[in-house]
């Protein structure tokens, strides 16, 4: 796995509800790298900061090889690297094969694996169409938030090396998925309750489905 492209936003307007809404899912590649802070990437665009951004989603992966399946489904958009909202676009991260609370080296910088991508109704806007929600949690593969342990400069070719393995964790498609189920497989969530890569806001929402088995 490498970067296939850094990218950055700048605040875009969009209209939601007849409301002006501030955004920076509208991302574009950068000629150069990105410095990647403990609580965000410097000089992106992070507008609602109650979601966004912070020590648990300091940067946002996505995978390129998911490209094509959304260009077959969106083909009249204007596509380019960062369409998902994605910091870096990364060559065959594989969602099924990454765990919560691993450990990757990335160029300078350190990440840990932290939860997947949930998609809200900026997606819908930019995909022009709330259609796009659905489709993108049944297809499963969300890319991945991460943490970063430390601080530094990446750029495109800079791979994305495991230093080390979580251990009785779930991977970032099972708990995309154990999120969005309606029958939550036991073994799991207790996996994702105990995982401290996740934030506690989240393992306490999923702590509520255990009690109720």
């Amino acid at each position: 796995m490498k970067i296939i492209s850094t990218n950055l936003a700048k605040p875009t307007t969009i209209i939601w509800k007849d409301q002006k809404v501030t955004t920076g899912i509208y991302k574009t590649p950068t000629a150069h790298g990105i410095y990647l802070g403990k609580d965000g990437v410097k000089d992106d665009e992070v507008s609602d900061k109650k979601v966004h951004g912070g020590e648990f989603k300091a940067c946002y992966l996505f995978s390129e090889k998911h490209y094509k399946y959304w260009q077959n489904l969106y083909p009249d958009l204007s596509w380019n690297w960062g369409m998902f909202g994605e910091n870096l676009t990364i060559s065959n991260l594989d969602e099924t094969k990454i765990y919560i609370g691993d450990i990757y080296k990335l160029g300078e910088a350190l990440v840990q694996i932290t939860q997947p991508r949930e998609p809200c109704f900026k997606f819908g806007v930019k995909f022009k169409s709330m259609h796009a929600l659905t489709q993108f949690i049944s297809h499963g593969f969300p890319g991945t938030y991460v943490r970063v342990l430390q601080p530094g400069f990446v750029k495109k070719g800079d791979k994305l090396i495991r230093t080390e393995q979580a251990q009785n964790s779930l991977t970032t498609h099972q708990l995309f998925n154990l999120l969005y189920s309606k029958n939550k497989e036991e073994h799991l969530l207790k996996r994702a309750i105990n995982n401290n890569a996740l934030p506690e806001r989240k393992r306490n929402k999923l702590k509520k489905f255990l009690k109720s088995n």
